[in-house]
């Protein structure tokens, strides 16, 4: 009996709009093209849908035996994230993937290039929305390598221990959701004690646990308060011995080890290839941290190791990334214990708001305040920057180009959840699909980054 298709997106061989017989038709047209021998019969067979159903499922795989399409989420828990993977599976085994995104598109960057510069601030929270305080970071550092601007030491400090509390919370919640993941509920609950402590402090230094807006172009929006201080010297005693405690429960678990080790390993001339970064390529041998090899906010001045794993594969991720929290950790210390006094904003007042002490007493001060609320400043004409920084999951960037408005004429963001998530299918065929949930874990995408 005839059946009524729906119209199908001919650019794709597994479409968005599904029936129950999707997926063997999907196999058939792939089958069809892979036995075509010229373009046109190609797209022909792209193009060509079934209209009754087939009861022979083709290709098959070796050994006569058949292969199943499935869809992996996008509901799926552990995908961490609407992201869909299209799984072609001979038996347990994954054949071929492909991921399908776009479920949480809210065109981020199109709203940044409709806001004034400062305002624009705010939407960076919500693109890897674990790492907010790393989001605004380099967001701000693009627009004052536009502007010229200078920030202050006490700044740059109070910047990069809000940077690395951000990357340690973040390490923490890929920690507890991949150990949960593959079996291990409590070190789900110890990640989120001490990351409840950072939410915390957040709260103490801007007023807000996860959207934090915390930095301004020019330098923070306020000084830390003397309770934020304590509250991390607090934090600071107990933070290495807590990191033990993770390491301790799943570096010789025996069904961890089993479920990472030698899972999910690529070449370095692969992850080369793909352009992926972070703990993904660290863990294969590349020695790449952008805060060691292009230092900014005064990274230069602490002294850290980067860590480098052998193996590539999901385990030496998980190495890398609990010893990188133990080198922000070190990081933390020094900055607090260096920190000096002194203004937490530039002197430019075209670029930040005048302290309010000046308005009573300086027209000129009242006058920029007011302009620099209602209009914003003027990067110069036809400029563009990009600028780069570490992010917990890898190199994010930012590349803005101005057309001397107070409004970016076009803003980018390189993303390292949506680079690094095209290393998902050749890390995944010829694995079992027990090992999927494992190795899209050791990639920690966040959805809102990849998505935008």
């Amino acid at each position: 009996m005839a059946r009524t298709k729906t119209r199908q997106d001919p650019t794709k061989i597994f479409d968005n709009i599904r029936d129950d017989m999707a997926p063997v038709e999907a196999m058939q047209r792939r089958g069809d093209m892979a036995q075509a021998s010229t373009l046109a019969e190609r797209e022909a067979a792209q193009l060509s849908g079934r209209g009754s159903i087939v009861e022979v499922l083709e290709p098959k795989a070796p050994g006569d035996s058949e292969r199943m399409v499935i869809n992996m989420g996008p509901q799926h828990p552990s995908t961490h994230g609407v992201l869909r993977l299209v799984l072609e599976l001979d038996g347990e085994t994954v054949t071929k993937v492909e991921p399908v995104i776009g479920y949480l598109h809210t065109g981020m960057e199109k709203t940044m290039q409709s806001k004034l510069y400062q305002q624009a601030i705010v939407v960076t929270d919500r693109f890897d929305y674990t790492n907010p305080m790393g989001n605004n970071l380099v967001y701000c550092l693009a627009v004052e390598k536009l502007l010229g601007a200078e920030i202050p030491e006490r700044a740059q400090a109070l910047r990069v221990i809000c940077a690395e509390l951000s990357r340690l919370s973040a390490h923490m919640v890929w920690l507890a959701t991949h150990a949960l993941d593959l079996g291990a509920m409590t070190v789900y609950f110890y990640c989120f004690r001490e990351r409840e402590m950072i939410l915390d402090m957040f709260d103490q230094i801007c007023g807000a646990r996860l959207t934090a807006s915390y930095m301004r172009v020019g330098g923070l929006v306020a000084d830390a308060p003397p309770e934020f201080l304590r509250s991390l010297d607090d934090f600071l005693k107990i933070i290495d011995e807590r990191i033990d405690e993770y390491a301790y429960l799943l570096s010789g678990n025996e069904i961890f080890r089993g479920r990472t080790i030698g899972i999910g390993a690529l070449t370095q001339e692969e992850i080369i290839d793909l352009g992926v970064s972070g703990p993904i390529a660290r863990a294969a041998g590349i020695d790449w941290d952008v805060r060691k090899n292009n230092p900014y906010s005064g990274y230069e001045n602490y002294d850290f190791e980067v860590p480098i794993g052998a193996n590539s594969d999901v385990y030496d991720r998980y190495l890398v990334r609990v010893e990188e929290m133990r080198q922000s950790a070190s990081i933390l210390k020094q900055a607090l214990g260096s920190l000096k006094d002194g203004p937490v904003r530039c002197a430019d007042r075209k670029i930040s708001l005048p302290p309010r002490e000046e308005l009573a007493t300086s027209m000129e001060a009242v006058i920029h305040h007011f302009k620099l609320v209602t209009e914003g400043f003027h990067p110069p004409k036809n400029q563009e920057v990009y600028v780069a920084c570490e992010s917990p999951k890898g190199q994010i960037a930012f590349y803005i180009a101005s057309d001397g408005s107070n409004k970016p004429y076009r803003c980018h963001l390189r993303g390292p959840s949506f680079v690094n998530l095209q290393a998902l299918t050749p890390m995944l065929e010829g694995r079992l699909l027990a090992d999927v949930v494992a190795i899209i874990g050791s990639i920690d995408i966040v959805l809102g980054e990849v998505d935008r």
